[in-house]
């Protein structure tokens, strides 16, 4: 364990406090509650952004852009939606010097304003669907922050579609659930649970919230993603309406959906250990990192040309850095990298270029387990298959912490001590005032009811009654 870094098992809030501002990702905001996110972080979040945007596009959405001030009656249209976020907004009252005529709300979600703009371009059947995304930051006015995690402002996506039938509507809503579902997967290498969030969790002014719940390394929480069936209850609200077919008038039906910046501290909670980030390599800044090693200064050179050429031959396979920092030590490099999470280090001194070998170490196994050597001359071939035995590797070691972690179980007394540790899975019937007895007397909450079901019934882990469903309780960030 590096000696600068709290170990997961003495402080897990402490060592991801920690890990997020030495491995450069992100670093405090003169303005409480906002982050600064450095380069190194702020490229992860690009890397997220690209394949989330090669995702959106391929099933048939385009990108927009909305103001990011909302007319306060706007939120008021809507009577759910504006009791939801009322504690979380932040609202311009003056401009130019002068009070405004009607206070102005700093976005924290669009879809009051995106509804009012629908309701000018919907007119026909033939507009619809309306498939539109934008790429913004948001406000909220929390009260608890933690980098990443939740954050007065943040960055995120937020879909917006709108569609002439009910069916549609929820087509959509589950479509974007498993995009999502498929990045976390295949790109984060974080497994999710999809799934229904129950009454009491779904977003203010939806008929029904779905989600992506993933498990982080202590046992906890994160709500990675979210999907939302907004039903006609903003159509209602903004006047969205179109002439159908038959040219009668119909109000639209809509959807609206998002993932953020958490989704960098997920990866965080994820795979990290004691020695710092481990990033998939799907999504790391840099995936390989090339190590000049040299004692004398008369090998200098041709070690450092070495490592120049290994870089140039893996740049248009892969993204690569070659490290020719001077006064550092090989060793201290090895550790910094090993912090930023780096999944791929090849080592080049001497003797490597003598034989013609580079010695290659995997972040993901530390010591000699995860080191090898490499011809030269097969390095386009194998460095980009170690890649992917990375990938895949750190998402099945995911999958097997999450699964040890989540317990079975069919008394109240043994989700307590299941949600101590992990989720409990269990039969669930109770309503919105059982959910709030759950959550003063354990600290959980239900995070899904998982869209895969066992089938059959069963009795209600809190009230006995008789259930269909089965729940995923868990405490949550």
């Amino acid at each position: 364990m590096a000696d600068f870094l709290t170990s997961q098992s003495e402080d897990f809030s402490k060592w991801y406090n920690e890990i997020v501002q030495k491995a450069d990702l992100a670093d405090y905001s003169p303005v409480r509650g906002c982050m600064v996110i450095k380069p190194y972080g702020y490229t992860l979040w690009e890397r997220i952004h690209d394949e989330l945007d090669r995702r959106f596009k391929a099933t048939g959405h385009v990108n927009a852009y909305f103001p990011l001030f909302i007319p306060m009656s706007f939120l008021e249209k809507e009577s759910e939606h504006v009791e939801g976020f009322s504690p979380e907004l932040a609202v311009v009252t003056h401009g130019g010097g002068a009070e405004l005529e009607e206070p102005l709300v700093v976005r924290p979600t669009s879809e009051t304003i995106i509804g009012h703009m629908y309701a000018k371009w919907i007119q026909s059947y033939r507009d619809l669907p309306v498939l539109i995304n934008q790429w913004a930051n948001v406000v909220r006015w929390e009260l608890r922050t933690r980098l990443f995690l939740r954050t007065t402002e943040f960055l995120w996506q937020e879909g917006h579609t709108a569609h002439a039938t009910r069916a549609e509507a929820v087509e959509e809503t589950l479509r974007m659930l498993d995009v999502y579902a498929d990045f976390a997967m295949k790109e984060a290498a974080i497994p999710v649970l999809p799934g229904r969030k129950s009454e009491s969790e779904k977003f203010a002014g939806a008929v029904a919230s779905y989600t992506i719940e993933a498990m982080m390394k202590d046992g906890k929480a994160l709500q990675a993603g979210t999907s939302h069936f907004l039903g006609q209850n903003f159509a209602k609200a903004f006047d969205i309406q179109f002439l159908d077919e038959s040219n009668v008038l119909q109000y639209a039906w809509t959807t609206s959906w998002g993932m953020s910046t958490r989704m960098v501290g997920a990866v965080v909670m994820t795979h990290g250990d004691d020695q710092g980030l481990v990033l998939p390599p799907h999504l790391a800044p840099i995936q390989v990192v090339i190590v000049p090693i040299w004692r004398k200064d008369s090998e200098r050179a041709a070690v450092l040309d070495a490592g120049r050429q290994v870089k140039q031959r893996l740049a248009s396979l892969l993204r690569v850095e070659l490290d020719e920092r001077e006064g550092y030590s090989p060793g201290w490099k090895y550790n910094d990298w090993e912090m930023r999470g780096v999944p791929l280090r090849i080592e080049i001194g001497p003797r490597d270029i003598e034989n013609q070998n580079v010695m290659v170490a995997r972040r993901d196994t530390p010591g000699r387990e995860g080191k090898m050597l490499v011809p030269m001359s097969a390095i386009e071939a194998q460095i980009p298959e170690l890649l992917e035995a990375i990938q895949l590797a750190i998402y099945n070691k995911a999958v097997a912490f999450r699964d040890s972690h989540i317990a079975d179980v069919d008394s109240y007394e043994q989700l307590k001590h299941a949600v101590e540790v992990g989720f409990a899975r269990a039969w669930w019937a109770g309503n919105i005032e059982d959910e709030a007895r759950l959550k003063d007397e354990t600290k959980a909450t239900v995070r899904c009811i998982p869209i895969e079901q066992p089938g059959g019934k069963g009795r209600c882990v809190l009230t006995g009654e008789p259930a269909t469903e089965v729940a995923i309780f868990g405490k949550a960030y």
